[in-house]
């Protein structure tokens, strides 16, 4: 279970997250909805051990996050973080060294998939390459938390569909999948838990199929958040973050 106690983050003098306090059960998967600055990355990334709490706890099955389960969470940021120079072979064999729980013959079958060559370059790489070159490399570890920072964003039909059925066939053996995303029309049909922040608060979390009572996902993002755009183009930068 991923637990969230009071958790608060602060930039300056701007809480990106305030007294945040959440349970997230294993296996789910989760999608993570607010419009831009609600935190959405903020929470990612102190899950992910990248940043912490400036009060509150968070926990993964009992573990505080830090060094112990760093380990056992797999991230996919928004932002790209590679070498220009480096080759997407070269890339993989950076994860393969870095993390145990790397599986070389599924990246290379997800490489297939996502129709990457690994001699390519980063700097060859189109924004929507250069995507789903990340989310091979996070579905390509065996951690039992895995989070997707907007893995539709700036990608084009076919490849939310390749993103979208590569997240689906990560599923299982009790893994968690937390996904943020503008577009909640695309993901209304593969998550079972949704999660609202607004303004770096909690609104709501639970069940979708109880929190949607009858209504779309979207329908109800609407209604918690009024017209705000899900078009993910007009995404803006969240309190202290990149992205």
């Amino acid at each position: 279970m991923l637990e969230l106690k009071n958790v608060t983050k602060s930039y300056l003098r701007r809480n990106a997250l305030s007294d945040v306090s959440l349970e997230i059960e294993s296996g789910k998967t989760c999608l993570l909805l607010g419009p831009n600055g609600s935190g959405k990355t903020t929470m990612m990334k102190l899950i992910a051990g990248l940043s912490r709490p400036s009060s509150g706890e968070i926990t993964l099955d009992g573990q505080p996050i830090g060094t112990a389960t760093k380990a056992r969470v797999a991230y996919m940021p928004t932002e790209n973080y590679f070498y220009n120079y480096m080759t997407i072979r070269d890339i993989g064999k950076y994860y393969a060294d870095f993390f145990a729980d790397f599986d070389a013959a599924r990246y290379d079958r997800l490489l297939d998939d996502m129709e990457l060559e690994k001699q390519d370059r980063i700097r060859q790489l189109s924004s929507g390459m250069s995507a789903k070159l990340r989310l091979s490399l996070t579905l390509s570890r065996d951690a039992s938390l895995m989070m997707f920072d907007e893995p539709l964003n700036g990608v084009d039909i076919l490849t939310r569909t390749q993103t979208i059925d590569a997240i689906l066939k990560g599923r299982g053996q009790g893994r968690t999948m937390l996904i943020s995303t503008h577009l909640v029309d695309e993901l209304e049909d593969v998550v079972d838990y949704t999660v609202f922040l607004k303004k770096g608060k909690l609104v709501m979390a639970g069940d979708k199929q109880e929190i949607c009572a009858g209504r779309t996902l979207k329908d109800l993002y609407l209604e918690v958040y009024g017209h705000v755009s899900t078009d993910p183009e007009h995404s803006g930068k969240e309190v202290g973050e990149n992205a």
